[in-house]
């Protein structure tokens, strides 16, 4: 059973911008330390951040909520498998309402894809709710 949907499109030369003003600042504010290493690993330092900017609207759209209610940018982080495959790790405020809106006798599972043209970046979430 399907729990929610989100998507959402990033422009990277905007979140470019956005890491030339602000730097750290907007940083440590969105981002988690596993995310900013991944990020800072990689070519494209901005399509990254991009990406993970996407999945965490994606995400709080598939709670349903946005990003209001008392979920922070932090709840929700992109980290990967070791094949490289994305996931959605919450926690916090995000992992709670991931909790309430499981039925009883379920697990949640949270598929996360992301993708990239430049100048786009693009996400899709769908959370799923599997019986155990």
């Amino acid at each position: 059973m399907i729990l929610g949907i989100g998507t959402d499109l990033a422009n990277i030369e905007r979140i470019a911008g956005v890491l030339e003003r602000h730097g750290d600042r907007f940083r440590n504010r969105v981002f988690t330390e596993i995310e900013q290493a991944k990020a800072e690993r990689r070519v494209d330092v901005a399509g990254t951040y991009a990406k993970r900017w996407a999945a965490k609207e994606a995400c709080s759209k598939a709670l349903g909520t946005g990003l209001r209610m008392g979920i922070a940018w932090k709840d929700m982080a992109v980290t990967n498998l070791h094949t490289g495959q994305p996931q959605m790790q919450l926690t916090g405020w995000a992992a709670e309402r991931l909790a309430s809106m499981t039925p009883p006798g379920c697990e949640a599972i949270v598929h996360v894809t992301l993708t990239d043209d430049h100048p786009w970046a693009q996400a899709f979430v769908v959370i799923e709710a599997r019986p155990v």
